[in-house]
Order: structure tokens, then sequence, then C-alpha cells
């Protein structure tokens, strides 16, 4: 179908394959975070909460692991952003969670 692959910018992201690439170049991504990556990509613009994300990676809801959600947000963008530390498409909103630019 045509929902095989999200495209963002220079982000790719091939999910049947389970890949992301950035300008051409894969980036290795944990299981958790191309999930995480996937679940922002395929809705850009909108909010997912923490307890989103992590229904996102299998259903998994404790709260000892929102704070592994920021962690995961946190190496996706080391990852995918020119400058993590100013990200372009992986985007806090604070109080209520991240979402992906919408382009």
């Amino acid at each position: 179908g045509g929902g095989e692959v999200v495209r963002a910018g220079s982000l790719l992201i091939d999910i049947p394959k389970m890949r992301a690439s950035v300008d051409g170049s894969d980036v290795e991504l944990t299981s958790s975070e191309f999930d995480i990556l996937l679940t922002l990509a395929r809705q850009p613009g909108r909010v997912s909460t923490r307890a989103q994300l992590l229904d996102a990676l299998h259903g998994v809801s404790f709260e000892s692991y929102e704070r592994s959600v920021d962690a995961h947000i946190k190496n996706i963008r080391r990852k995918i952003e020119t400058d993590p530390k100013h990200p372009a498409l992986v985007l806090t909103v604070y109080g209520v969670g991240s979402k992906f630019a919408d382009a």
C-alpha cells in the first residue's frame, strides 16, 4: 500500500524494513526508537503524550517508563536531527508531549 514509506524533509522511514535514513544515509535506531519515531511521523503536527508513545511500544505502559520515552526522544534527535539542541523534526510540546513537525 501507500503507507509503506514515510517521508519528511530529508528523513525517510521505510516501514517494512524498519529502517530510517537521513539524506540517504541509514540511521541506526533501536526498535523502540523506530516505533516512537514512526508513531510521531505518521501524524505530523499532532501531539502525542508520553502515555500514547508508550502504547506504541507494544502496549507497555508503566509510569516508570515515562522517563524512558524522554530518553528515546533524545536518542532519536541525536540520530536524525541536524542540530539536536534545536530540533526541526521531533518537537517537544511542553506539558503535553511530543510531535513531529508539520511540513
